[in-house]
């Protein structure tokens, strides 16, 4: 018979062991910058990116994931929530997020993804040389792609000169409202900006196109934009406004046309960086990546739906074209 003394000494390496593998288990929290029904595909390509370098969700990592909801307030709480766990890596998504987190994360390492402006922002000191805890992936902007954009919308609509910006002015996107005013000069457009604050004020928005009579739209994209793209998309339908937009997100919701960053693609690449931090890296030692995959997204339905004629030197040009 084996004495209680045996029997207890044979569990003690199985606890070990047991307590070992809950400690290898690294802690990921995530905190995206949208809704779940919205953006849940951005989560699934970090994960696939986490998956493709041998990470098994449960086994190896576990990843905690917390909506924003596309409102700036909700990042503080979220953030200070998770931090109380002590999370091995922070990854945050949107330029908003990451100016939240910037504010109140100090010591976690954090990979944010889709800052527009991260230098400009105060989120690191330099792409080459990030500082502090954070680095990640940016946005490529200025007049130079949004001016690719506005090409596009005016290869659809020749005639349009005057055009929308809609935008969300608690977005943290000034530097490229102002970019887009400067890419619309250089092209002879008229720009004229549009505030969308909630999504109340977007029916507003657009009887202020109708009654200054404007031809077209841009749309900034930012947390609150993103969520609501398939009422702005639905809007543009309904007021007959041809819109180009900053995300494919939109153009595969049913609007007119979009060029950007992979957005996806982006999300995917920073589970490169949150393996480096896992295995021992500094985020002060990984410098900023911009993006290398760009899309063009033209949406043939809706250019029906709009009575315009897609030119076939645009769409020989398009990465996707939906049908």
């Amino acid at each position: 018979m084996i004495s209680r003394r045996t029997f207890v000494a044979s569990l003690v390496p199985l606890w070990l062991i047991g307590c070992g593998a809950a400690d290898a288990r690294k802690r990921v929290a995530f905190v995206e910058a949208g809704s779940e029904s919205a953006n849940a595909h951005f989560v699934e390509a970090f994960r696939k990116g986490l998956r493709d370098l041998g990470y098994e969700e449960g086994r190896d990592v576990t990843i905690d994931v917390r909506w924003a909801e596309g409102r700036v307030e909700r990042f503080s709480p979220l953030l200070a929530d998770l931090v109380k766990a002590k999370p091995d890596v922070i990854v945050v998504a949107s330029s908003q997020g990451a100016v939240e987190t910037r504010k109140l994360v100090r010591t976690t390492p954090v990979v944010f993804v889709g800052v527009s402006d991260p230098v400009g922002l105060g989120v690191v000191d330099s792409l080459a040389h990030p500082g502090a805890n954070m680095t990640g992936l940016s946005r490529v902007f200025g007049e130079g792609l949004l001016g690719k954009a506005l090409e596009a919308l005016r290869e659809i609509v020749p005639g349009a000169t005057r055009i929308a910006i809609l935008y969300n002015p608690a977005g943290a996107v000034e530097p490229r409202v102002a970019e887009a005013q400067a890419a619309m000069r250089s092209l002879r457009l008229v720009p004229t900006l549009v505030e969308m604050r909630d999504l109340r004020s977007l029916d507003d928005g657009f009887a202020a196109m109708r009654a200054q009579r404007l031809d077209a739209m841009l749309v900034i994209t930012d947390p609150l934009t993103l969520r609501h793209r398939d009422a702005i998309v639905q809007g543009a339908a309904e007021h007959r406004v041809p819109a180009v937009y900053e995300f494919a997100e939109f153009a595969r919701a049913g609007g007119l046309v979009a060029y950007s960053a992979s957005i996806a693609a982006l999300f995917e690449r920073a589970a490169v960086y949150v393996d480096k931090i896992l295995k021992g890296a500094k985020p002060s030692e990984l410098p900023v990546e911009q993006p290398t995959k760009f899309e063009l997204v033209v949406n043939e339905r809706a250019a029906r739906d709009l009575g315009l004629a897609l030119p076939q030197t645009l769409l020989v040009r398009a990465d996707e074209r939906i049908r």
